[in-house]
């Protein structure tokens, strides 16, 4: 099969058709200048990708099990159902390292690097995150402090993205 009826076959172009090739993703060779592809080799490939394709479109579900499988903790007391998700920070792209002392040793919001003191007030602009049961929801409350980096409010809209991501690779 020649690069045109494969892009034609896997809905691609013709350029990654060839580099499909080049890179050895599907099994072809060259003979004068063009590519022979093999058949088997184009349906394995696109097959991958329909699979790849599902995977992307699954829907996030927020529930008690994904909440604790991305490293929530459920706490259950008279009517109140929950799970509380100690680890907002890390979801929020917050990443702090800490001296023995406890103090911070250096801080990185969203891979760029903050002051020590924009890290911890980050880190106090969100007192807790959790999910309810009763409604089904992420919920927050805010903190006391706001940072330059960020407001509190975006703060909370990276957690939620986060959350939503770690959710769907699972």
């Amino acid at each position: 099969m020649n690069t045109t009826a494969a892009a034609t076959e896997a809905q691609v172009t013709v350029a990654t058709i060839r580099t499909w090739c080049r890179r050895g993703v599907i099994t072809a060779t060259k003979t004068a200048g063009r590519w022979t592809i093999d058949a088997a080799s184009l349906a394995h490939r696109i097959t991958i990708g329909a699979m790849r394709a599902t995977r992307k479109a699954a829907k996030v579900v927020f529930s008690v099990e994904t909440m604790l499988a991305i490293g929530g903790n459920r706490w259950q007391r008279n009517d109140m159902d929950r799970v509380y998700i100690n680890n907002w920070p890390q979801f929020a792209g917050l990443d702090l390292s800490y001296y023995g002392s406890g103090n911070i040793s250096s801080a990185s919001y969203r891979g760029k690097r903050i002051s020590h003191s924009q890290g911890s007030k980050l880190l106090g602009s969100i007192d807790k995150v959790w999910y309810d049961t009763a409604d089904g929801k992420l919920h927050c409350r805010l903190g006391y402090t706001e940072s330059r980096v960020a407001t509190p409010e975006e703060v909370w809209g990276h957690v939620v993205a986060g959350i939503r991501t770690a959710i769907a690779a699972l």
